[in-house]
């Protein structure tokens, strides 16, 4: 079920071999979403030279109508051949426009940090743990799938998790078909809500691989009569999804995360990229929770279960889930500002980018910090707290020179028109909230 090419082995080939009919050619734009066209099988050696062409006002990247159309040119080695539909294969694609790489796309973005990383000798790699949620639409709305699933604290709850096991299980035999090597999975915290967790990789094949879970278990869900959803909060009462990454610097086979680490896990190294990472917090809050809903799960005070599981404060500590970020054990740290959201291309080449000026800066992170900032973050008030709205990180993004350069003037003059207007388009709304307690002022 999967297309694994050589450097010598062209799309047409392997589509002969593998009895591919179809290419659904794919990029990501700007705000996260997948656009592909569907390219035959015979078509296939033009579009891997020349690529596929979509219209550029279209393509939420920040062209006008007025704008030659971009090509997306697919990269063959993200090629996966559809586990529940082998006649069509799906390619990863790198934006062009006018013959160069679009600087506004988002893999483009990450592909030149990339680049930087390894002129430092580093390979970046990152595991990406995927919460969802499982709905059905009824006359009311949108309610957790399972009527049954209604615990006030479910999370690894065995019933609530082997009734979806029919979906589960086919999601995992299909990543264990494609060499991604599941290991785990549960019911998450909140009612309805799942998490599958698979092997870490260097971070472009990650993010091309998070782009495709997605994919698939919408797909699978639909099938099902289902909407999986990774919107960071669909229910106030209950806990939101994150899209934590799990983050190491590698040279060669050795863990440079890893190589010299002190009893708190990481080697100086990785301290120094931790601590860039904490330096520019704000600015990347709006990279990893870019929609106005992400703000509903790090601004919640409380969820049946007990807690939200997000974070409120710039800080780090050991294997501490109260952290924005955590380190779990030697060699690794965990990102849990990340949330369902987020376009993993732009998360991870800001947080490369950030984890870099650390290592460049020798960014000391501080102490780290043992407690329970749930419960005892008030103790700590010089503590900085993360943006409380997506205003907020828009501003604290702006004035990060850093993270604007990594976007590109393009990159970032469009992606602050395109957020800009969703704020005004939230604030624009009056709520039931504000008519319930204000209608009789």
């Amino acid at each position: 079920m999967v297309g694994t090419l050589t450097q010598t082995t062209t799309l047409f080939e392997q589509a002969q071999a593998l009895g591919i009919k179809f290419f659904l050619v794919s990029y990501t734009d700007l705000l996260g979403g997948t656009r592909a066209k569907l390219v035959p099988a015979a078509k296939i050696a033009s579009v891997e030279k020349n690529g596929a062409f979509f219209s550029s006002f279209a393509s939420n990247l920040g062209l006008g109508p007025d704008a030659a159309e971009i090509a997306a040119i697919p990269d063959p080695s993200s090629l996966i051949q559809l586990p529940w539909e082998p006649t069509v294969g799906w390619v990863a694609s790198d934006v062009y426009f006018e013959g160069k790489p679009f600087p506004a796309a988002p893999r483009t973005i990450l592909n030149q940090v990339l680049d930087e990383c390894i002129e430092l000798g580093y390979t970046y790699k990152a595991g990406i743990e995927a919460e969802f949620f499982l709905l059905k639409k009824t006359d009311v709305g949108y309610v957790v799938a399972d009527d049954r699933d209604t615990a006030e604290r479910p999370c690894y709850d065995q019933l609530n998790l082997m009734r979806q096991f029919d979906l589960i299980s086919e999601v995992v035999g299909y990543m264990e078909a494609l060499g991604w090597e599941p290991y785990q999975c549960d019911h998450e915290d909140a009612n309805g809500q799942f998490e599958l967790n698979w092997s870490f990789s260097e971070a472009k094949v990650a993010c091309d691989r998070h782009v495709f879970f997605k994919y698939m278990v919408k797909t699978l869900a639909e099938k099902r009569g289902f909407t999986a959803t990774f919107m960071p909060k669909p229910f106030s009462h209950i806990t939101g999804s994150g899209g934590h990454v799990h983050n190491s610097l590698w040279q060669g086979e050795t863990n440079s995360f890893a190589e010299g680490a002190d009893k708190g896990g990481l080697s100086p190294v990785g301290y120094h990229f931790l601590g860039g990472v904490l330096e520019h917090a704000k600015g990347l809050t709006a990279l990893f929770a870019p929609t106005v809903n992400s703000y509903r799960r790090l601004g919640a005070s409380s969820t049946t279960s007990g807690s939200t599981w997000s974070p409120r404060y710039i800080s780090y500590g050991g294997n501490n889930r109260s952290h924005m970020l955590r380190i779990p054990e030697a060699g690794r740290f965990e990102c849990r500002l990340i949330d369902g959201a987020a376009n993993m291309y732009l998360a991870l080449a800001g947080l490369l980018a950030a984890g870099i000026d650390g290592i460049k800066k020798q960014t000391s992170p501080g102490e780290r910090i043992d407690e329970n900032l749930y419960a005892r973050g008030s103790e700590f008030p010089d503590l900085p707290t993360l943006p409380a709205n997506l205003y907020e990180a828009l501003k604290a993004l702006k004035q990060n020179e850093l993270l604007m350069e990594t976007l590109g003037d393009l990159g970032a003059k469009t992606f602050f028109e395109f957020k800009e207007k969703e704020w005004n388009a939230f604030c624009d709304q009056v709520t039931d909230w504000e008519m319930n307690h204000y209608i009789d002022i």
